[in-house]
């Protein structure tokens, strides 16, 4: 269950699948504060997709740190609003897709230490959508690095995705954005009164 403080809300699923449109939807019709994951900002992502293996573990432990970071529980506001555009918990579904090994129980090690800093969320999302909209959707943003993503890849990340969310210790609103398209003010505005009911604002 979440601990005290500013509401929490996290959105995740599969690359694509909208979480940053929602996110910045989200904070703006809530008046919440925007938590962005900094893929931007990690300095081995691309490479590590492009055919650096060796950059895998320092890839995935920069958004480890980086999460645990802004989401930091000692440092979490006492009252207001937050939306991330990604859930810790999705951390370690990228840590197996990538890591193997002695680097996976590196990972395992440092991210159950962390995972106890964490502030939780009081609501996640979880969008998702079909493998072939998912690409269409990563072609048209033109990310290099993502050019690697094959539908393969995608279908076991869903999987992943389907696995976890029942496990979760918070309420779930889960959007199939495949058929409803976020982009849409109409549609927005029902995602909207969803989580204004689900978390009673």
């Amino acid at each position: 269950m979440a601990s005290a403080g500013a509401n929490l809300i996290s959105i995740i699923g599969p690359p694509a699948a909208g979480k940053t449109t929602l996110a910045e939807a989200l904070a703006g019709e809530l008046g919440g504060g925007l938590i962005r994951e900094d893929y931007a900002g990690n300095p081995f992502l691309a490479a590590s997709y492009l055919g650096r293996p060796e950059l895998a573990l320092p890839s995935q432990l920069y958004f480890l740190f980086s999460r645990a970071g802004q989401l930091s529980r000692d440092n979490w506001p006492a009252c207001g609003l937050a939306v991330s555009d990604y859930g810790f918990c999705q951390d370690a579904l990228y840590a197996l897709h990538s890591l193997a090994g002695e680097e996976l129980a590196v990972y395992r090690r440092l991210a159950d230490r962390v995972e106890g800093m964490i502030q939780p969320p009081d609501l996640v999302v979880h969008l998702d959508a079909a493998e072939q909209a998912l690409l269409q959707r990563i072609a048209r943003r033109g990310r290099r690095f993502e050019t690697v993503m094959t539908v393969d890849f995608l279908r076991r990340m869903r999987r992943e995705y389907d696995r976890i969310v029942p496990a979760l210790d918070c309420p779930v609103l889960t959007v199939d954005a495949g058929v409803r398209d976020l982009r849409r003010s109409d549609v927005l505005a029902e995602v909207v009164q969803d989580v204004r009911r689900r978390l009673n604002l």
